[in-house]
Formats: structure tokens, sequence, C-alpha cells
């Protein structure tokens, strides 16, 4: 019998058989290629720098910018004109903020009076500059070490009479029916209580504009700005100027900290928080300017929250380091004068 052509015998498979039969029931396919992976919206483009995002990012992100500059600028405008006037380094003034909120708060829980309550928390803390002028500041004329060691020390102080009075736990500030919500555009949506802060803000720095420059007491507060000594020599009494442009700085604070208390929050630790924000907002606006305390506030608004949205392992090298270049190439600040 010939082995080639016999394919079983007596029930066995010869072995060209079984190839036979595997060649006709086995087949071999090739995997097929996986399909690349589409590129994400977030990846970095040619150039490494950033990933593309959506233009409602962007506007989201500069809205809410321009709304914590127009809080900075209640805060930092009364800070830059009592340096300007009195040439007090004022390290309370961010305890001025705190306690706003804290007696705003206090009061819109007994009165239930949203107006009530920062008008009342912001006269309050006022008074308490008022007093600080006159019983401690003026006593320390020009005397800068002086100043910072007493101003920190109220600071201090005010903390520890914040944390004893009110307790250690944060509060947030519930605004009123007609603050609360969003306003859509399209697919933008706009928080009510931030275009109302950034209103606050414009109505602010529209009166203190008007007061500044087109009202007497408003020439002699630049008169006291541009030179102390020569607006005494003419007559002005320049002590009790700078007693109200203390207690106006003290005012635009609190009220900034009773507004604030709605978007930020109220909790101890805030007041050396956010005074160094208000800090670099008078050095890159200029010392004594308000069109520079507004433009340096929106700055400082913008670079912040861009700073900590794109780049939040460097959002203090994005606040400051525009800031260090400012004043390396006008050391005055943008609008300061020499």
């Amino acid at each position: 019998m010939n082995v080639d052509r016999t394919i079983e015998t007596s029930g066995v498979v010869t072995p060209k058989a079984a190839i036979a039969s595997r060649s006709q029931t086995t087949s071999y396919t090739r995997p097929a290629k996986p399909e690349p992976r589409k590129k994400r919206n977030h990846q970095r483009t040619d150039g490494g720098i950033l990933a593309r995002v959506s233009a409602e990012f962007w506007v989201t992100q500069t809205f809410n910018g321009l709304s914590y500059g127009a809080l900075l600028f209640l805060l930092a405008s009364g800070l830059s004109l009592i340096f300007g006037v009195m040439r007090i380094v004022n390290l309370a003034h961010g305890s001025y903020f705190l306690l706003g909120g804290y007696l705003a708060l206090s009061v819109i829980w007994r009165t239930k009076s949203f107006v009530l309550g920062l008008f009342a928390g912001a006269l309050a803390v006022a008074l308490i500059g008022i007093a600080m002028e006159r019983i401690f500041l003026r006593r320390l004329p020009g005397q800068t070490l002086g100043q910072v060691l007493l101003t920190i020390g109220f600071a201090l102080i005010f903390q520890d009479v914040a944390l004893l009075v009110w307790g250690g736990d944060p509060y947030t500030l519930t605004p009123p029916p007609l603050l609360q919500g969003v306003i859509t555009a399209g697919v933008f949506r706009f928080p009510r209580y931030r275009i109302f802060i950034m209103v606050v803000a414009v109505v602010m720095g529209a009166l203190m504009w008007l007061a500044l420059d087109r009202t007497r007491i408003g020439a002699m507060i630049r008169a006291a700005v541009g030179d102390a000594e020569m607006a005494a020599g003419v007559g002005i009494r320049v002590p009790t100027l700078s007693m109200g442009v203390f207690a106006l700085g003290a005012f635009l604070a609190a009220l900034g900290g009773g507004i604030g208390a709605g978007f930020l929050g109220t909790y101890p630790g805030l007041d050396f928080e956010i005074l160094p924000y208000a800090f670099v907002v008078v050095i890159v606006g200029g010392l004594g300017s308000l069109p520079g305390a507004m433009v340096g506030s929106l700055l400082v608004g913008l670079l912040d929250n861009f700073g900590k949205a794109l780049f939040p392992e460097l959002a203090y090298f994005t606040l400051f380091a525009p800031m260090a270049l400012i004043l390396a190439l006008k050391p005055t600040g943008l609008f300061g004068r020499v």
C-alpha cells in the first residue's frame, strides 16, 4: 500500500492526512492595527506653551478676574490714599477688611438687612480707624519703623479679638434673593453677585474721582499728597485732612470686607491673606493715585486668576514677577509721581 495515497488505515490518520485536515480547518488572520488616539483639546500646541482652551474658559476667567479686581480696588484705593497723604505703611489695613466682614455679618443676622449690615460695619471700622489715627499714629510722624510695628501690633490684636468674639469657624454671607443666581448670555453664565461687586467698585471709584477732581476738599487732598508741608504752609489743615482720609480708607476696606463675605467668606487669617494683594496693587498703580489703584487692581485680579487657572504651581510667580518688572522699569508705579 502506498503511503502517499492512503489517507486512513484501520482508523489511524496518517501524517499527510493530518496536515491536510489542519490546512482545511485552520485559518490565520493578522490582528488589526490599533486606531491612533484622537488628539484632545487640552494637549499642548506645537509651541509647547498652552493647550487649546475653549472661548468659554477665557470669558469666564476674565470675568472672574475683573470681579476679584473690583473687590481689591475697594481695599487698595483707601490704602493708596492713606500712604499718599500720611506716608503711613498701615499693616492693619487687612484687619479693617476682616472686621468689616464680621461686623456686617453680625448686623445682617440681627436686622436681616443686607444694605444696613454693609454700611454699619463699614462705619464702625471707620470710627476704629479714626481712633487709631488720632491717639496713636499721629504721635509717630515720619517714624516708619514705629508705624510698622504699631500697625502690625494692632493687626494681631484685631485678629485675636475677632477669634475671641466670632470663633474660628468660617462664615459666608448669603446674598439677598435679588443678587443670587446667574445671568445667562448664550453659553456664558455670570453670577449676579460678582456683577454687583463690579458695580459697587465702579460707583465708589466714580464718587471718589468726582470728590478728588471736582471739589475743594479733593484739591486739598491732592495738595497734601503732592507736598504736605507746602499744603500746611498755605493754610490747609493737614492733620484734620489726614484723619478724614484715614477714616475713608478704613471705610472702603471694611465695605470691601462686608461685600467679600459673600464672595470669599470671612475666617481667621483672611486679613493677612488679602493684605499682600493690596500692597501689590498700590505698588503697581503708584502711591496716592486713584487711577493707579483702579488699573493695578484689575491687573492683579486678572494675573492672579489666570495664574491659578493655567499655572497653579506658579501662581505667585505670575503675580509678583510682573510687579518686579514694573518696578524695574518705573519705580514709582504706573501712575505714581516722582
